[in-house]
């Protein structure tokens, strides 16, 4: 009886675990410039106990990601993700020897993404109980999250967006806990080393940090002084480990702890010399690009972010004012960071990664926003709607090539890559290989199980917070507006690409 007691209270948990592991987008022809040089430095700190991946990027070839600088090269990268997965690389180094590019890949994705993903999703199950104490709402959210959202993609590749939302993400939510007295100063101590994790793993997080760190300090000037200075003293030196580390690992790498690999890319140099570290003034273009077009925007490709508008209003007027204010500061900041940046396409990506660190914070504001409409049934099905084109998108690229190639139009013709990309290639029987497909199952049979996983979390989340009826109209919206994406034009140059490019990507694995 316990154990089905467990399992009934876990099961969603284990279905998105189920889900992570299941599909192993693996594609080495594509030489992906995000991974490979993470997947290099893991492999040196381990192999060679130096922070230069000269052997690989020799063996196994270079990207645009990596700097040279006295003679050898490094990646241009955060290291936190590849310092991450070091002990279980070294782990599995020592039980099988020398592992393969793939292997190692598959366990640095385990260790420094789906592990801290799937952990930060059961510590959101918590938090976002004070929004919603009933559990079907926040299954919903965490589905529109977890499976309809950045945080999928990048919680399953080796890029470092996910691992660093996650480490931001639980600061704030430990640190919230602290302040309001449910946990002591040792959940404050684990909530300063995690913010200062953040930048560690990808730099742009640290701006998330602030926010968060101002909310801290006006919420400890209620408490008697001493005790609000032994907190912030805590806090400051959990952080002060991680930042060490990285600025350590600049000296060593870089020879100066404030010198970036980005400020040594030759492949870049160009715009990481814009402004400051790339970042100028925000421009219309980018901040339309970033948020609704269907090549790329936020909006577009999980419109249920959204409901973070009203419901941050809905947030403020009961009572939850800083949390409103954190969410908006750091949602808004984040929208117009990209819109300033020079290469605010960032390359090959689902959506606009840059921005994944903030989803977290938007997450109460949904939640409570849900709550609100559960009186309004039309408004909650419209909502549910919005859930279902998200999880449909991003599941759907994540089972065949999670790696839209977005650069600017003028460049790389891809202006509706769900359609051109995604769903092109599952109606030429292609997908990314997976459990099944290791089995023997080839094409989209495989696919079913992961489908079956997908369905039971979304239509289960969505029928129990909106119904049978819910779940119709929300699955007739999606129909819909996925329908009229398709509107969007694909050209003759998406054709060429597809075929030149996204293809041969199966063809030559």
């Amino acid at each position: 009886m316990r154990a089905r007691a467990a399992l009934a209270r876990s099961g969603w948990l284990i279905a998105f675990a189920a889900a992570y592991f299941y599909v192993f987008p693996w594609f080495p022809a594509i030489r992906s410039a995000n991974e490979l040089p993470r997947v290099y430095l893991t492999r040196a700190m381990v192999a060679e106990h130096t922070f230069a991946i000269d052997t690989d990027a020799r063996q196994y070839g270079t990207t645009g990601d990596m700097s040279p600088h006295a003679g050898h090269t490094y990646s241009n990268k955060s290291p936190g993700s590849s310092m991450l997965a070091a002990p279980a690389y070294a782990v599995t180094r020592a039980l099988v020897g020398e592992p393969s590019i793939a292997t190692a890949v598959w366990v640095c994705r385990v260790f420094a993404g789906i592990v801290p993903a799937l952990g930060f999703l059961f510590l959101l199950w918590g938090y976002l109980a004070r929004f919603a104490p009933d559990p079907a709402v926040r299954r919903l959210v965490l589905v529109a999250y977890g499976l309809g959202s950045l945080a999928l993609t990048y919680a399953i590749l080796f890029y470092s967006h996910q691992l660093s939302a996650v480490c931001i993400g639980s600061a704030w939510i430990l640190a919230h806990d602290v302040v309001d007295r449910k946990r002591g100063l040792g959940a404050m101590a684990v909530a300063g080393v995690l913010a200062g994790c953040a930048p560690l793993a990808d730099y742009q997080a640290a701006f998330a940090g602030i926010p968060v760190a101002i909310w801290v300090v006006v919420r400890l000037a209620r408490w008697p002084r001493r005790e609000a200075l032994r907190v912030v003293a805590v806090a400051a030196a959990g952080a002060a480990v991680p930042v060490a580390i990285l600025l350590g690992y600049h000296w060593a790498a870089f020879g100066s702890p404030l010198t970036t690999g980005y400020g040594l890319s030759e492949t870049y140099a160009g715009i990481h010399a814009q402004g400051f570290l790339g970042m100028t003034w925000p421009h219309a273009s980018a901040l339309v690009g970033t948020t609704v077009t269907v090549d790329n925007g936020l909006f577009a490709l999980s419109p249920w972010v959204l409901i973070a508008i009203p419901g941050t209003r809905t947030l403020w007027r009961g009572g939850e004012r800083g949390t409103a204010v954190v969410g908006a500061a750091v949602g808004g900041f984040f929208l117009l960071f990209v819109a300033s940046l020079a290469m605010w396409r960032a390359g090959w990506e689902i959506g606009p990664r840059y921005i994944t660190v903030m989803l977290p914070f938007l997450l109460p504001a949904v939640t409570a926003q849900l709550v609100a409409w559960r009186a309004r049934p039309n408004a909650l099905a419209v909502a549910c709607g919005a859930i279902v084109i998200g999880v449909a998108v991003y599941t759907l690229t994540l089972v065949t090539f999670p790696y839209w190639p977005a650069q600017p139009a003028s460049s790389w013709p891809f202006p509706n890559p769900f359609y051109s990309v995604t769903l092109r290639l599952l109606g030429d029987g292609l997908c990314a290989p997976n459990v099944a497909s290791g089995l023997g199952v080839g094409g989209l049979w495989g696919l079913v199980p992961f489908a079956a996983l997908v369905g039971w979390l979304a239509g289960g989340a969505v029928v129990r917070v909106a119904g049978w009826r819910g779940l119709g109209v929300a699955a007739a919206i999606a129909v819909a507006v996925l329908g009229a994406y398709g509107l969007v034009p694909r050209g003759l140059a998406a054709d060429h690409a597809y075929a030149t490019v996204v293809r041969p990507a199966f063809e030559h694995p």
